[in-house]
């Protein structure tokens, strides 16, 4: 970050897009560190709403005017940080770039904010939520002073972002974002890659491309630092480094077994064996997760007495495997699972939980590069439910493809029961089929359904 700000002269902070989760925990930080907060956001959510009443001034119009005056009277001694999501034609964005103020993404205020604490970053393509989040708890739980920046809220802590307790012996824990190349401002001291499965193409073009920034991300680690991947991925590396798996790695999981529809593991590590770990957040993939973020916590010296301790009172994340409803008559799971390798995931996942079960799935897609780039990873992947309704996709960003559709994806599922549905045809559905196992999936609004679709099954 090329700012000639100091933090010592800083007066003001201003947001572009202050309501998406990586965005809010940035805002966070520099609130809790005394500094007034200001931004925009398209739409009001309950997060904007919570950070409103924790203090910050947000407002939802894209208007110039909008901007605090005083901010502008002071652009010497003032921030401006946008998310790559505000669109190009953004009259706001727009406007301060025509007057010559610079602005800075997010990724590079984090890499500002955390190049003078020790950090511990991860990355991939999936998990990496679950993995940051598990691993602050871990050194929350072990009593160490950490201060985070998540991209989800915990549901230990009800937060996306945790303010460290006091100025000495922070240690710093980073979602590692891929997207946009955005984890290339950072440079940690150890880092843990989950996955590297194509996604993004939108920015990346290729696989190739997509490999090439992790393969970048991890030669910027600090050279006394450490490096752990998933046991096959292959990332070339020159620090001290280790490799995690299920039955495979140097940290592992064996005598995997579900017990009430929970998950319980033993892991082994170099220095040893932690026996009968239980897992309050179910999935073979939270276990990778949870088997990631104990190799990270050891670096920082946790026992495997803190790590298990940690895990078994791990929570989980906020639509992450999150169960809404868990009763003899109904379970109803949500999930942000939105690219094929988390959707086959998730599905996977439920049918060893409840095997004799018909899991009936609700898709929202995210994107209309995604859904074109991966249209029969995603038919096939759905496919692993027993019964399918599809919503419209999500455009987030985008403007439609055309020839790319929820309808055309639905073509290609092999499933006999499926269909495409409004959202108000759905909730209505559902309260007619009532399911007694409703998963919901997708990483764009469908969220605000859960309410209505809890309601409907009950």
């Amino acid at each position: 970050m090329k700012s000639n700000i100091q933090l010592k002269d800083l007066k003001y902070v201003y947001f572009l897009g202050i309501g998406g989760i990586g965005m809010s925990a940035i805002a966070r930080w520099f609130l809790h560190n005394g500094f007034p907060v200001f931004g925009y956001d398209k739409t009001e959510s309950p997060l904007t709403k919570t950070l409103s009443q924790e203090g910050m001034q947000i407002h939802y119009e894209d208007d110039i005017d909008c901007i605090p005056k005083v901010i502008l009277a002071d652009t010497a001694h003032s921030l401006f940080i946008y998310t790559p999501a505000i669109p190009a034609n953004h009259a706001e964005k727009n406007y301060l770039l025509n007057q010559g103020i610079p602005l800075y993404k997010r990724s590079e205020i984090l890499g500002w904010i955390t190049q003078q604490i020790p950090t511990l970053a991860v990355a991939g393509t999936h998990g990496k939520t679950t993995t940051s989040s598990l691993l602050t708890h871990l050194l929350i739980h072990a009593q160490k002073n950490v201060t985070a920046f998540l991209g989800g809220i915990t549901q230990n802590y009800g937060t996306n972002y945790i303010p460290n307790k006091d100025k000495e012996n922070i240690i710093c824990v980073v979602e590692a974002d891929e997207y946009d190349r955005s984890f290339l401002t950072l440079h940690p001291y150890a880092a843990v890659v989950t996955s590297t499965d194509a996604d993004h193409l939108d920015i990346y073009g290729a696989s190739e491309q997509v490999v090439e920034s992790f393969q970048l991300f991890v030669s910027q680690i600090q050279s006394d630092g450490f490096f752990i991947q998933k046991d096959g991925l292959n990332l070339a590396s020159k620090h001290r480094k280790a490799t995690f798996g299920i039955e495979s790695g140097d940290y592992q999981a064996v005598n995997i077994r579900i017990e009430e529809h929970r998950m319980v593991f033993d892991m082994l590590y170099p220095e040893g064996e932690i026996k009968d770990i239980p897992m309050r957040i179910p999935g073979f993939h939270n276990i990778e997760n949870a088997l990631a973020a104990a190799a990270l916590a050891r670096q920082v010296g946790l026992s495997g007495e803190e790590i298990k301790a940690g895990i078994a009172s791990f929570k989980g994340v906020k639509r992450r495997f999150e169960y809404h409803l868990e009763t003899p008559e109904h379970v109803m799971i949500d999930d942000y699972a939105h690219h094929p390798t988390e959707i086959a995931a998730c599905l996977k996942s439920v049918k060893a939980l409840y095997p004799d079960e018909k899991i009936v799935a609700i898709f929202q897609p995210h994107l209309f590069s995604r859904t074109r780039d991966f249209l029969n990873d995603f038919a096939q992947s759905l496919s692993l439910a027993d019964e399918l309704y599809l919503l419209d996709i999500y455009p987030a960003r985008e403007l439609p493809i055309p020839g790319v559709s929820s309808e055309k994806l639905l073509d290609k599922i092999n499933l006999k029961q499926k269909q495409c549905i409004s959202k108000e045809g759905l909730v209505e559905a559902i309260k007619k089929e009532k399911p007694a196992l409703l998963v919901t999936m997708g990483a764009g609004d469908i969220d605000l359904l859960l309410t209505d679709l809890k309601a409907a099954l009950q």
